[in-house]
């Protein structure tokens, strides 16, 4: 896929911004995916992953940082299907806990979701959460998101050593209601 956002991409809401990451993140996104709140839902990362994330070392995902108060608190990434019959757009985010309950995941979430309906074209995106991460659910619904479907057994829980279960989400571009 290999899309290209740019080191002047920028999407912004009141004091959240999401924005093209850079080495200078590093430090930050390393003390985000360290946390024990988050190592729950993503697996610690090791330098080499960091680095990745932040160079885009994965050509089928767009990684972003996201900032509140202009300070690094957390991580969304973006892919796209785009075989024109199953065409849409996917996200992941982790954010540091420290930021949990303030509406930065819901509002990054909607402000990405709506840019990948307006500027890339997509009618649908998806986001699939642990189903027992009742956290984020909330968050990805306040985003305007839905449940429609259970994915049995479809991610690895390394914490409790086990196959579990996850919640797919979509919100479609007609009811996302993009405003200009």
């Amino acid at each position: 896929m290999t899309v290209d956002t740019g080191a002047d991409f920028r999407l912004s809401r009141g004091d959240i911004v999401v924005r093209a990451p850079t080495r200078g993140d590093l430090p930050q996104l390393r003390e985000v995916f360290s946390h024990p709140g988050v190592t729950r839902w993503w697996p610690e990362a090791s330098e080499e992953e960091l680095v990745g994330r932040v160079e885009g070392s994965d050509p089928d995902v767009v990684g972003l940082v996201v900032e509140a108060s202009g300070a690094v608190v957390g991580f969304v990434q973006w892919y796209e299907e785009t075989d024109p019959e199953y065409r849409h757009a996917g996200i992941d985010i982790a954010l540091h806990p420290d930021v949990h309950g303030r509406g930065i995941g819901s509002t990054t979430i909607r402000m990405l979701a709506e840019w990948l309906v307006t500027d890339r074209g997509h009618h649908r995106v998806v986001i699939d959460p642990a189903a027992h991460n009742e956290q984020a659910i909330a968050a990805y619904r306040k985003a305007g998101f839905r449940p429609v479907g259970v994915m049995r057994q479809y991610w690895w829980d390394h914490v409790e050593g086990r196959w579990t279960d996850g919640l797919l989400m979509d919100a479609l571009a007609s009811e996302l209601q993009v405003s200009d």
